[in-house]
């Protein structure tokens, strides 16, 4: 087959031009506009999250004015814009904190319920789990704030678990259960990437636990002076 001339180059160019214009221009034009719609997304979650940062720090100013009252004004308002946002689980969190100071424990359960419920940080949902387990303790409620606690789930946050575990069970009464619990939380790896226990202050409420053991435990009777024979039952001698 002979070669094409330049002239059939061009005009077999201009049909295809004119057959195939409208899909690569319109392929262009798709392309532009999801581009400009991801780069307004993105634009639109970055101010997002900027704004709830800022509400999350105007909660932490109120509380260090000890002005309670704003500062869970400011947390309500941020949770209502943006439910699922990270700041409004950090603002709970801290308004939290400042609730347990003041004893107002049924709130502070409720913020920190809020968190562990419908966090989606595993990590946020933990901590709160671990900090209402200690309110439901505090208030009494040992069996729910023990429920709470499920080891076989807590992964990284094992060892806190087994001590928070160990402190509930002390109060309630139950020392040898408490003892486990804080051999666990000794024996399990502190070193991943959970938040770390302080061992030493483990390991001292846990022999504190002996002592109090030993303490409440009945006297031994007194061994009879070396070449003196006990007197038996019933008084009688020998």
């Amino acid at each position: 087959m002979e070669d094409l001339s330049d002239n059939e180059r061009e005009e077999q160019l201009r049909r295809w031009w004119a057959e195939n214009w409208l899909w690569i221009v319109g392929g262009i034009a798709l392309g532009l506009g999801a581009l400009a719609a991801w780069q307004y997304w993105h634009k639109a979650k970055w101010q997002s999250a900027e704004r709830d940062e800022a509400s999350y720090m105007a909660v932490l100013d109120s509380l260090g004015k000890n002005d309670a009252a704003a500062a869970a004004k400011q947390a309500d308002e941020l949770r209502g814009l943006h439910p699922k946002s990270a700041y409004a689980d950090q603002s709970d969190l801290a308004l939290a904190r400042a609730l347990v100071d003041q004893r107002k424990y049924d709130e502070a359960a409720a913020r920190l319920r809020a968190v562990a419920d419908g966090s989606r940080d595993p990590q946020l949902r933990q901590v709160a789990q671990t900090r209402l387990a200690r309110v439901l303790a505090e208030q009494g409620k040992h069996d729910a704030a023990l429920a709470l606690l499920d080891v076989t789930k807590a992964g990284a946050f094992a060892p806190v678990y087994h001590e928070i575990r160990g402190d509930i069970l002390s109060a309630k009464g139950e020392p040898e259960a408490a003892r486990k619990e804080y051999e666990s939380a000794l024996a399990t790896d502190n070193t991943g990437e959970g938040p770390a226990i302080d061992t030493r202050y483990v390991e001292l409420k846990r022999d504190s636990l002996a002592t109090v053991a030993s303490t409440d435990a009945p006297a031994a009777p007194a061994a009879a002076p070396a070449g003196e024979a006990a007197t038996p039952a019933g008084g009688a001698t020998p």
